[in-house]
């Protein structure tokens, strides 16, 4: 992937945090927005297309919760690394759900956040695929769009990745271990637990039973595997 030229977005209200992150990724090559507020923030988002947003949670106006769930309500996938001094699993977890790519616990090294960044900028590259079929559900790899019985299943930017994964090994046997390393960065807490819960949704919203899966099935004592 091309590293430089990516247009990223940073909503910070701290002006030292805002003023280092924006120059050690313009630094990398980086064509960098700012923003110093939760609303302007969400104002800068709608302005043009971004590969990344890189959003604080303690934000004023609109915190960073917030303005995530706004994006994701309007269908926007942008790739969004949240920025937090919270370090309490439960925050990290609503973030991630709330469909946070990734998130960073303050005080961080430059070193990470910039390894945090190409991590998911690279998540977010877009490929041009076929699309992926199983029973009634169709998968969309260009547009990230799921449909099941023809209609819309929104998923988080994680969900579709976990799936992704499944779907790229056309039905072998994946280990947590395997998907943990596909879709999370190196540097990111996510445990072999996370990648349970996260198939456990996607079973939710894509299964007819989601207590009795027919494709995206337990292989035990190995892994997971999406059956055709």
């Amino acid at each position: 992937m091309r590293r430089t030229g990516a247009r990223i977005l940073v909503i910070e209200d701290d002006p030292s945090i805002l003023l280092g992150v924006r120059m050690n990724l313009e630094r990398e090559g980086y064509e960098v927005g700012t923003a110093p507020d939760g609303e302007a923030g969400l104002h800068r988002a709608h302005e043009g297309q971004w590969d990344l947003i890189v959003l604080d949670v303690m934000l004023p106006k609109l915190n960073g919760y917030e303005l995530l769930c706004a994006l994701r309500a309007e269908h926007d996938a942008t790739p969004v690394l949240l920025l937090s001094a919270r370090t309490a699993e439960v925050d990290k977890i609503m973030g991630l759900d709330l469909g946070a790519d990734d998130y960073v616990t303050k005080p961080f090294s430059v070193g990470e956040l910039m390894a945090r960044v190409r991590a998911a900028l690279r998540r977010g590259e877009p490929q041009t695929q076929e699309c992926w079929r199983f029973g009634e559900v169709e998968v969309d790899p260009n547009t990230r769009e799921v449909r099941k019985g023809g209609a819309r299943v929104e998923l988080t930017p994680t969900e579709f990745n976990v799936l992704a994964a499944l779907l790229r090994v056309r039905g072998r046997v994946l280990s947590r271990e395997q998907i943990l390393e596909a879709v999370w960065d190196p540097a990111h807490d996510a445990t072999l637990r996370t990648v349970d819960n996260f198939v456990a949704q996607l079973r939710a919203k894509l299964e007819r039973d989601p207590a009795a899966p027919r494709h995206l099935l337990t292989v035990r004592g190995a892994g997971y595997r999406l059956a055709p």
